[in-house]
């Protein structure tokens, strides 16, 4: 099983490693960088879709899917528990997809060898002089995403638990930045006028959308997107009855409170709430950060761009209220929390490139941020 899972993984980046060396890009190591960031995104994106499916134990052992390395081995196994609980987890279609996911899971995590061992290789010819393929951060991507593998299988063997189907979450998220700084690392950008204070509003813009994500996991990990069906009341009121101690017991079964009982519909109201709540804040921040941006020259591009996400995302997320959560827009609100991520680790990293900061490469990119 562990042999044909390894083939079925090297197959999955076949392709984008092909799209790698038949590009015309004279820079591979940039053209892989920037690949392995695009299919990281849509692995996040197929993530949201296979937990928003009940589809996270459609294959309810790890690795494999019963012992076999797909569904199709699986299938007498699959219809026998299936038949077993006809609406439990476990369907042929579940199974597909928690089994797809692995398998581009799988590719990611091959391409992101492939660049460590590209990464060191170039830096030990190099003398260990050129900078631009440093080991360190590829190095650091293949921890992650070992790490990533971990909370994928603890997501399984532990039946869901919230904490670590959100840590994977944030692990996934902060893999897709260390990826865009990397990838923005390999390409070159215009100069950026000095501003000052800028990197750190930028560090706290950034750390600020990742405790908005962590809420966001902790909502959909903990099924509690519809706790309030109105907006921007909850349940006609600003502050609704809420229970903050079990809603926020992070050590727990799903749907159980830390004592074993079930969790109470005020525990979910309060974790619906403080997403939320605490969206107002992201909103109002990034805006403003975009805005000071666009204010700066060489970041005008990428300051519009955030305002823009950020906009974008809180409308799709008063849609799948006003809509009741269907489904592909669940999953393009984790769509758009990620390009946040993308769009704010960018405008990070030109924040070091403002006058005075470091070096600037002045020569036009192909891939400008």
């Amino acid at each position: 099983m562990l042999i044909q899972l390894a083939i079925l993984g090297l197959l999955a980046a076949m392709l984008p490693l092909a799209v790698v060396w038949a590009s015309k890009d004279a820079n591979k190591f940039r053209k892989l960088a920037w690949v392995t960031l695009f299919l990281t995104f849509d692995l996040i994106m197929f993530g949201a879709f296979t937990r928003l499916t009940d589809s996270g134990l459609g294959c309810p052992d790890w690795p494999g899917c019963y012992g076999h390395a797909n569904p199709v081995q699986a299938h007498s196994s699959i219809s026998a528990a299936e038949a077993a609980m006809p609406h439990g987890p476990v369907t042929v279609v579940k199974a597909w997809i928690e089994m797809i996911h692995r398998y581009l899971a799988m590719g990611v995590g091959v391409l992101i060898v492939a660049m460590m061992v590209v990464a060191w290789l170039r830096w030990v010819k190099s003398r260990r002089t050129d900078a631009t393929y440093s080991p360190l951060l590829p190095t650091l991507l293949f921890g992650f995403v070992c790490l990533q593998g971990a909370f994928g299988a603890w997501t399984v063997t532990m039946k869901l638990q919230p904490i670590i189907v959100t840590g994977h979450l944030l692990l996934g998220m902060t893999l897709l930045g260390l990826l865009t700084w990397l990838a923005a690392r390999q390409s070159t950008h215009a100069p950026v006028a000095a501003a000052p204070g800028l990197r750190t509003a930028a560090v706290v813009g950034l750390a600020i959308l990742t405790v908005q994500i962590g809420l966001g996991g902790w909502v959909s990990t903990n099924y509690a997107a519809l706790a309030c069906t109105d907006f921007p009341l909850c349940h006609g009121a600003l502050l609704p009855r809420m229970d903050f101690e079990h809603g926020f017991t992070l050590w727990r079964e799903l749907g159980m409170t830390a004592g074993g009982d079930y969790l109470p519909f005020d525990a979910l109201t309060a974790i619906h709430w403080t997403h939320r709540s605490f969206a107002f804040i992201v909103v109002a921040y990034l805006g403003w950060l975009g805005h000071k941006a666009m204010r700066i020259d060489g970041l005008q591009r990428a300051g519009r761009w955030l305002l823009l996400g950020v906009l974008a995302q809180f409308c799709i997320g008063m849609a799948t209220v006003f809509l009741k959560w269907p489904l592909a827009i669940a999953v393009l609100h984790n769509g758009g929390a990620a390009a946040l991520v993308v769009l704010t680790v960018m405008l990070n990293y030109k924040a070091t490139l403002s006058a005075g900061s470091r070096p600037v490469r002045n020569v036009s990119s192909a891939y400008p941020a």
